[in-house]
């Protein structure tokens, strides 16, 4: 997948309004996601995603504090102005289609290293262990 087909699915798959709108989610988002993750899985996702994604997430300097899935959307918002639910929107949307392009399996190793409350913002259910 190209860079501009990834925009375009997220622009149709958002019902965003323009193209440069898609573009401004997915740079938050991906830019968000590159100071979550570390190591090979950050490594191999971006080895998965079009070259221009990939240097929107490469970008970001890890940060060492974890945030659950909500904080992460709450700490997007904070950064942009934006509402928590279109925050959640443009994530979910983003997110949603990175996971098509990593794949089950890199997903779940992804999905292992982050906190919980990830998994929704990438359209999989969040499972627990029964106590």
């Amino acid at each position: 997948m190209t860079f501009e087909q990834m925009l375009e699915k997220i622009r149709y798959e958002g019902a965003y309004p323009t193209r440069e709108r898609a573009e401004e989610a997915v740079r938050l988002i991906l830019s968000g996601l590159g100071r979550r993750l570390t190591g090979d899985e950050r490594v191999e996702l971006a080895a998965r995603l079009p070259r221009e994604a990939a240097s929107i997430l490469t970008a970001q300097i890890p940060e060492p504090q974890p945030l659950t899935g909500w904080a992460f959307v709450k700490d997007l918002a904070d950064r942009t102005g934006a509402t928590p639910a279109t925050t959640r929107w443009d994530t979910g949307t983003v997110l949603v289609t990175v996971a098509a392009l990593a794949g089950d399996d890199l997903l779940t190793r992804i999905l292992r290293q982050l906190p919980t409350g990830y998994a929704l913002l990438f359209g999989r259910a969040e499972l627990t262990q029964a106590a």
